[in-house]
């Protein structure tokens, strides 16, 4: 048995150090191809006249916000509903997480086909930033609902019974105790959700066009992302330029893993689990 232990052991190492060389090697070969490409006119030069990610940059930044301010407050509220409020017991609830993990696993190109009919084409919005918004809101949605039941399930139910112990009702319960002690995970759950919405191409290209030399006017206006840039710069023969914004999507990835560690450490920390 101590033999199978070790061996197990080895190949779960070896699947680590495995991994780990992967990753290192994309993110090196991503920064050596893509570092010395960098230059002030694409990251803030006329776009109109040659190639620049300003108007990605934007669009992207719109993106972000739109579905974040649309997914995260109803998929949150979603699982502290099936969690707290019914057990996660009940044929209803039963049906939704069986719906939540199906369309956590359609592709990413079903979703694009869904918001390119509803938004582009039956709501008459044309290629627009706020119809891709919401359509990676719809798909980052059952990633939030799932990942944050999780997490309210992880919460010792000692505390929610030391709290209605001394009084406090269900809604004092569950946004003092549950959800502090749940902010990790939940802080986690949207990192994915936002990661997935930043590296995205599939979806925008049916629902916000790909024009990349104008900077979205309003949230109806057809717009651009980091990820479409970049597959529109090595269609094009533009493989330094692809390089380098590869280099600056990485970039932006990375910022927005360690802002969002942050905003979860100054939250545990606030609530006194971690001194």
């Amino acid at each position: 048995m101590r033999k199978l232990y070790s061996a197990l052991k080895i190949i779960c190492l070896v699947a680590l150090g495995i991994t780990l060389i992967c990753l290192v090697a994309v993110i090196a070969y991503v920064l050596i191809k893509g570092t010395g490409k960098l230059s002030f006119d694409l990251l803030f030069g006329d776009y109109k006249s040659s190639p620049s990610i300003l108007p990605a940059f934007v669009g992207m930044l719109e993106l972000v916000a739109i579905a974040s301010l649309i997914a995260v407050p109803i998929g949150v509220a979603s699982a502290i509903f099936l969690v707290e409020y019914t057990n996660n017991k009940g044929k209803l609830v039963r049906i939704i997480q069986v719906a939540t993990e199906t369309l956590a696993g359609i592709p990413s190109i079903v979703y694009g086909l869904f918001g390119y009919l509803i938004f582009v084409v039956a709501f008459g919005w044309g290629y627009s930033i706020i119809g891709g918004g919401i359509t990676l809101a719809i798909m980052i949605l059952p990633t939030i609902v799932r990942s944050t039941q999780e997490s309210l399930l992880s919460v010792q139910g000692g505390l929610r019974e030391g709290s209605y112990a001394l009084g406090a009702s269900k809604v004092r319960t569950i946004f003092k105790i549950v959800l502090p002690s749940a902010s990790g995970g939940i802080v986690t759950a949207i990192i994915l959700a936002i990661g997935r919405v930043v590296s995205e191409s599939a979806v925008l290209i049916l629902t916000i066009g790909m024009v990349v030399n104008k900077v979205p006017q309003n949230l109806l206006s057809p717009g651009t992302s980091l990820a479409l840039d970049i597959y529109y710069f090595a269609s094009n023969g533009y493989r330094d330029e692809a390089a380098a914004t590869s280099v600056v999507l990485l970039v932006f990835v990375i910022f927005l893993n360690l802002l969002a560690s942050g905003i979860g450490k100054l939250i545990k920390k606030s609530t006194g689990e971690e001194k």
